[in-house]
């Protein structure tokens, strides 16, 4: 057998190659993934839409949840003769709070108020911010730098102080004229303040994109034909600034998410009854010790579908990444 051909056998076990072979070119090869089909630059895909898919199927489907466990989340379920917070027991899974209350039916209604605030929160930013980056990127001139200095004082105040302070402000959001319409008042608050805040990174990000886009041949073009204004901007530049869109969009739901739960712990964020995951780690800080069960619930479904978003987010930004070239296998 010819050198070249004994070379270029398959190698046994998980080396495999796929390189075409010639004489005298020795090959190299690789290790074949264990499972085919999965590679590790898709952990962070997986994994993150597993976190955020149980998320927000969990807060769908919350009262069904509820119902299954047999608990209404604003209940007293503890036995009188024992004082809560109890341990974790067969009726209840993850044990009751300081009142008595089912933690696991509160942390199942706490990711409805957690996914409203997060995803009304960011549509509120990406409206606002998509419009005022996408004036300022095509119009240009003393427009774009009004807007952009009006950006920079947004940005040079701390959010999560500006938040709390302007919260703090309306001590009765049920008594607010365009509050007081809403479900829960006091949620409202959170998500349009966290909306008309959470603007001015994404307004710079939109105005970059069209200002690179408004120079490539095709807007040029689009102008040419006689296409102005408005036409421009929704037909051939904002769809080709989705993609950035996308991953902020992503990562702003678990910021808010935190956000949220931050507020709710410093007792200005959703009010009391209300199951908030930031309330009920304030609950249960005091028995943090002695009972954990209380706050160590409540602190890891943060943790997690924080964690969910961030990992889906830097996910979809790799996947949609221009320069990322295709892969080899």
């Amino acid at each position: 057998m010819p050198a070249h051909r004994a070379r270029a056998r398959a190698l046994p076990g998980r080396f495999a190659s796929t390189l075409c072979y010639s004489p005298g070119v020795t090959l190299v090869t690789s290790p074949a993934p264990p499972f085919p089909g999965f590679s590790r630059s898709r952990l962070p895909l997986v994994l993150g839409s597993l976190l955020v898919g149980a998320f927000v199927l969990c807060a769908l489907c919350a009262p069904l949840v509820s119902a299954s466990i047999g608990y209404d989340p604003y209940e007293q379920v503890a036995p009188r003769a024992v004082s809560p917070p109890t341990p974790p027991s067969r009726d209840n899974w993850l044990g009751t709070d300081t009142l008595g209350r089912d933690v696991l039916s509160r942390l199942v209604y706490g990711a409805r108020i957690s996914l409203q605030v997060g995803v009304l929160a960011e549509a509120i930013a990406l409206v606002i911010g998509t419009a005022l980056g996408a004036v300022a990127g095509y119009a240009g001139g003393r427009t774009d730098a009004f807007l952009m200095r009006a950006t920079d004082l947004v940005l040079a105040f701390p959010a999560p102080l500006l938040a709390l302070a302007i919260i703090a402000a309306v001590p009765e959001p049920e008594t607010a004229p365009l509050l007081r319409n809403l479900p829960h008042p006091s949620v409202g608050v959170v998500f349009l303040v966290l909306g008309c805040l959470g603007w001015a990174a994404i307004a710079r990000l939109v105005r970059a994109e069209f200002l690179r886009l408004r120079e490539l041949e095709f807007a040029q073009a689009a102008q040419a034909m006689g296409a102005r204004g408005a036409r421009v901007v929704l037909r051939h530049l904002l769809p080709n600034a989705l993609r950035p869109l996308i991953v902020v969009g992503t990562l702003g739901i678990g910021g808010n998410i935190l956000m949220e739960a931050w507020l709710s712990f410093l007792g200005v964020g959703a009010r009391p009854p209300l199951p908030s995951w930031g309330a009920m780690v304030t609950e249960g800080q005091e028995y943090f010790l002695a009972k954990p069960w209380v706050c160590v619930a409540p602190g890891l479904a943060i943790l997690l579908v924080v964690l969910g978003f961030n990992l889906l987010g830097d996910a979809i930004g790799d996947r949609l990444d221009p320069r990322r070239g295709p892969r080899v296998t």
